[in-house]
């Protein structure tokens, strides 16, 4: 008999094993975007594979303190820190969701004591009392009939890449923050050294106003109007210093150091040597951190859905019980307290007040939810591309006509000059020109830091830099 009894669990135990391919559960499928070769908004649209995101950002950067500190940044910047954190987290469920195959096992140890009723059946039997110990084994199993077990795998792995596309965006978003606050402050360095000569130039011309004033060359208008301009630089310095202690400190905070001044270069030092190759659109799908991220969600909704669709269906358990019992603890490992029961047995839901299939009809909106926000970060990827691109030719252009500009109004300042030294023009004229000639410079810088901004704006639009070690 012992044995008939155990053929047959054989058998239902090999069941179980063929019945492991009725799976309810999908397989997942990349969904297909009409929109997704025409993301970029370009006359013409790329041929090429060829990428400026696949150019590690050591190659990108040239500037020794700049890939200084974007390097420390990688190392100690506190978001990148946190989100590390993030992906230790969901690699554990990611590793609890692989052992969902496996059975679980516990063990016990229990000293029971009971007081009987002297006259219940029991308590007569035992004069009162009894005692019982127990030393024992548990192990449960559920077969994976419908993938509930292999889906849940998956969509705790998908949680996890998820968190990895996570860090990286967060990697390649602090190298374009570090990057643009560097410029930043080169283009305040730059407008700092044009401020300070433009003040020792100005105050020189009111000290020149006042001899002229006392001669009679010139009246008091004059002199006012060039105190006024004196005024206004050493104001405008005052600006620029300001916003370079607090773009320094904005920098120190990304490297993950207390505010503090940082050594850096020249802006006319800087330039990043690349051809601006955007690739395919279809790239951004494996480039874009944010992305891939986007997509892994929608991975681990899919799969849950999975699981949420399995519950409607029976599950199969087997749990097996062994040990030792005894009444008396010195017999407690006695062969004879020897004990073991196994059991199989087969759940189906009839009636759970909906919960099953609310669960299910959640699962499927979030599923949802989750491929409108993939369809949405892909075309937000698309246009900031298209943007990066869009403004860099624009500032190329724009250069042109800035520099021809601070030509013509430093031409105009001089003529104003020498209309005035020869009685034809006023000292207001001259003002005027000098202040407009001021302003077309610092306009050329900013022109320049906005030429190196776009390209690093590219550079993060197309997935750059988190490839980089």
């Amino acid at each position: 008999m012992k044995n008939k009894s155990t053929f047959k669990f054989l058998v239902l135990a090999l069941a179980v094993l063929l019945l492991q391919s009725c799976f309810v559960a999908k397989d997942y499928e990349r969904p297909e975007f009409q929109e997704t070769d025409n993301l970029y908004r370009m006359d013409k649209m790329p041929t090429d594979t060829v990428t400026m995101a696949d150019m590690p950002w050591t190659q990108l950067f040239t500037d020794s303190h700049l890939s200084e500190y974007i390097a420390e940044g990688l190392q100690n910047n506190l978001d990148i820190r946190i989100a590390i954190q993030q992906v230790l987290a969901a690699e554990a469920y990611m590793k609890q969701g692989k052992a969902g195959y496996w059975p679980s096992l516990n063990a016990k140890a229990t000293a029971t004591h009971q007081e009987l009723a002297k006259n219940s059946q029991f308590g007569q039997v035992f004069n009162g009392s009894v005692e019982q110990f127990e030393f024992s084994g548990g192990l449960s199993w559920e077969a994976d009939i419908w993938g509930k077990i292999r889906s849940n795998k998956r969509a705790s792995n998908a949680s996890y890449l998820q968190s990895r596309a996570a860090q990286q965006a967060v990697k390649t978003q602090l190298i374009s923050q570090i990057a643009g606050s560097y410029y930043q402050l080169l283009a305040l360095d730059e407008q700092r050294k044009i401020t300070e000569e433009t003040i020792e130039n100005r105050r020189t011309t009111l000290e020149t106003m006042k001899v002229l004033k006392d001669a009679g060359n010139v009246n008091q208008v004059a002199v006012d109007g060039a105190a006024a301009q004196l005024y206004n630089a050493q104001a405008f310095l005052i600006d620029v210093e300001k916003n370079t202690f607090r773009t320094e400190n904005a920098l120190s905070i990304l490297l993950g150091r207390p505010a503090q001044r940082l050594e850096r270069g020249e802006l006319d030092q800087q330039s990043l040597h690349t051809d601006l190759a955007t690739g395919l659109p279809s790239q951004l799908l494996r480039n874009r951190p944010d992305v891939m991220a986007a997509e892994y969600n929608l991975v681990n909704a899919f799969e849950l859905t999975n699981v949420a669709k399995t519950e409607f269906y029976p599950s199969l358990t087997l749990s097996a019980t062994g040990g030792y019992q005894s009444l008396d603890i010195g017999e407690l490992f006695d062969p004879g307290s020897l004990f073991a029961t196994l059991i199989g047995g087969v759940a189906q839901p009839i009636f759970n007040k909906r919960q099953i299939r609310t669960k299910y009809e959640v699962a499927q909106a979030q599923k949802e939810q989750a491929l409108l926000n993939f369809e949405k970060t892909l075309l937000r990827a698309g246009q900031e591309v298209s943007n990066a691109l869009y403004e860099h030719k624009a500032e190329l252009v724009k250069y042109e006509y800035r520099i021809r500009e601070v030509e013509a109004l430093r031409k105009a300042e001089a003529n104003s000059e020498e209309l005035l030294n020869n009685g034809f023009g006023t000292y207001l004229d001259l003002l005027a020109a000098r202040q407009n000639a001021l302003n077309a410079e610092l306009n050329v810088i900013d022109n320049k830091l906005q030429q190196l901004q776009t390209v690093v704006d590219l550079y993060r639009a197309l997935g750059g830099g988190w490839t980089t070690p």
